[in-house]
This record gives structure tokens, C-alpha cells and sequence, in this order.
């Protein structure tokens, strides 16, 4: 079986194996200087449709940038409340950041987990002046599946203007992302997008352009469940046409290690929360 029919199987294996990042949310360190603000915030009638908000504690001169967080868990699993430790590591560097949960397989299909992305970071335009968030400054970052949620929000027009916010996202960063992956060859892949007429519709290395937010990528080169040439493709593809990427590989990181080192527990196996705060910081000012 090729690299590509072995995507998404292992993505749903990853979402059960990685359950030991929800402890890093019960029992691990998070960093000191930010907190939830507020909790299971609406921006739809299905009960998976709602976000949770956190903050720096301290008092800005100034409204902060946003972030919307997606999760990763395949497209069929995962839960906002397992990533407040990630959440909160990202508020401790000045950012206001929602984190929502979205409709999964099989519930739901392509694209409708998708436009749960685009709804919700509408919705936290929308809210982020109650939280001294400036939705004039606004990004969109996943891990996994959320970044594959986050490069299609960001790259293909049609789902920001279906919310009328066309030109909200001003920065995107993924992080492990599959960007480039055909053919759907297993359940897992064929259940979340096996009905769509046109395949590359789901594919966000399709909708690379110049006029594209600019872009951060990171992966470990010790990925095997995404192989790190799906960041090198986009990223490559992008440049080509006049867009702005940037692409980090970490050597020897796995996929569950990129997030982890939002961690203060695995922080210093690599810079990632550095260098995509630093980015998010650069381009949003």
C-alpha cells in the first residue's frame, strides 16, 4: 500500500494512540500569565459547535491579536477540552485564542467539518473585541486534521466568503498537516471524503495562491503517520506561484511531538512554539 493509502487509517489510529496528550490537559504543567475566559461559546445549533476562549491575564494598552486553534483526531474524533494546556501556552504569548470543536465522520462528511472551521473563526472575529481580541489581526493554526482545516479555510476562498469574512484570516500555520493526500483508497479516508465528485476539491495544496495569507509550516522529519514531504509539497507549491510559506523541519520529532512541545514538559525538544508565535507575531503584528 502506497505512503497515501496508509494516511488516513493511521490518523484515526493516532487520534486513540495520542490519548496521552489529554493528560498533559489534567496533569501537566501549563505556563503561568494566561487562563479560559469563557467556555462553550456558540457559533451553531449543533451541541459540537461551540469554543472556548483563552487570554493573557495581564492588561494590554492595546487589543490583542487572535488565534483560532483547530485539534487534530483523523476527522472523526477529538475534543476542544483535551487542548486547553495548548490553548493556554499559545495565550501566554500574547494571543487571544479560541479553540472550537467541530462536527466529525460519521456524523457529518466533507466538507462540513470544514465549514465548521470557517463558521467558528467568523464567530471569533465577531466575539474577540469582548475578549480585547482585534479580529483586524486574526490567524488560523491546527495540528494534524486541524491543520488540514486550517490550510483549506485559509487557501480555498469559497468557505471564509460563505460566512462573509472573506478577508479575516490575515496569517495560517499548520503543523503535521496532510495537504496532499490521494488517492482515498481505505475506510477511514473514503468515510470522511469518498463522496465528494471531485477529489482534489479536498486537497488544500489545489487552491495555492499568490494572494494567499502567508503561510508557516512545521513537521518532523520522524512523522510517520503525515510524512513531512506533505509540508515540502504546499510549501514548494505556494513559492512557485508568488504565495509566501515558510517550512521548518524539526529532526526526529513524530506527530504527536510537534504538539506536544507546546508542552512546558516537552518544550525543549524542539522551538515550535516559538517559531509559530514568532511568525503569528510578525504577520499580525
Amino acid at each position: 500500500m502506497t505512503r497515501r493509502g496508509l494516511l488516513a487509517p493511521m490518523l484515526g489510529a493516532f487520534a486513540a494512540a495520542c490519548s496521552p496528550l489529554s493528560l498533559l490537559n489534567g496533569l501537566g504543567p501549563r505556563d503561568s500569565g494566561a487562563r479560559r475566559v469563557a467556555q462553550g461559546l456558540r457559533y451553531g445549533d449543533d451541541p459540537r459547535q461551540t469554543m472556548d476562549v483563552f487570554a493573557p491575564t495581564t492588561t494590554a494598552n492595546a487589543p490583542r491579536p487572535v488565534l483560532v486553534f483547530f485539534y487534530g483526531g483523523g476527522w472523526d474524533s477529538g475534543s476542544r477540552e483535551v487542548y486547553g494546556w495548548a490553548a493556554q501556552a499559545l495565550a501566554s504569548r500574547g494571543f487571544v485564542v479560541f479553540v472550537p470543536d467541530y462536527r466529525i465522520v460519521p456524523e457529518v462528511h466533507f466538507p462540513a467539518f470544514i465549514e465548521d472551521a470557517a463558521a467558528a473563526t467568523a464567530a471569533a472575529g465577531r466575539l474577540a473585541p469582548d475578549h480585547a481580541g482585534d479580529p483586524a489581526r486574526l490567524g488560523v493554526l491546527g495540528h494534524s486534521a486541524g491543520a488540514h482545516l486550517a490550510m483549506m479555510i485559509a487557501l480555498d476562498r469559497r468557505y471564509m466568503a460563505a460566512v462573509e469574512a472573506p478577508t479575516l484570516i490575515r496569517a495560517a500555520a499548520g503543523l503535521a498537516g496532510p495537504y496532499d493526500f490521494l488517492p482515498f483508497d481505505v475506510p477511514a479516508s473514503i468515510n470522511a471524503f469518498g463522496r465528494v465528485p471531485d477529489p482534489t476539491l479536498t486537497q488544500p495544496v489545489s487552491f495555492v495562491r499568490a494572494d494567499a495569507p502567508p503561510l508557516w509550516l512545521g513537521h518532523g522529519t520522524a512523522d510517520t503517520i503525515v510524512h513531512a514531504e506533505d509540508t515540502t509539497i504546499l510549501c514548494d507549491r505556494m513559492r512557485a506561484i508568488g504565495g509566501r510559506c515558510e517550512a521548518k523541519l524539526y529532526p526526529g520529532l513524530s506527530h504527536e511531538d510537534l504538539i506536544a512541545t507546546f508542552s512546558p514538559l516537552f518544550r525543549r525538544k524542539a522551538s515550535v512554539l516559538e517559531d509559530v508565535t514568532g511568525f503569528f507575531h510578525r504577520e499580525l503584528g
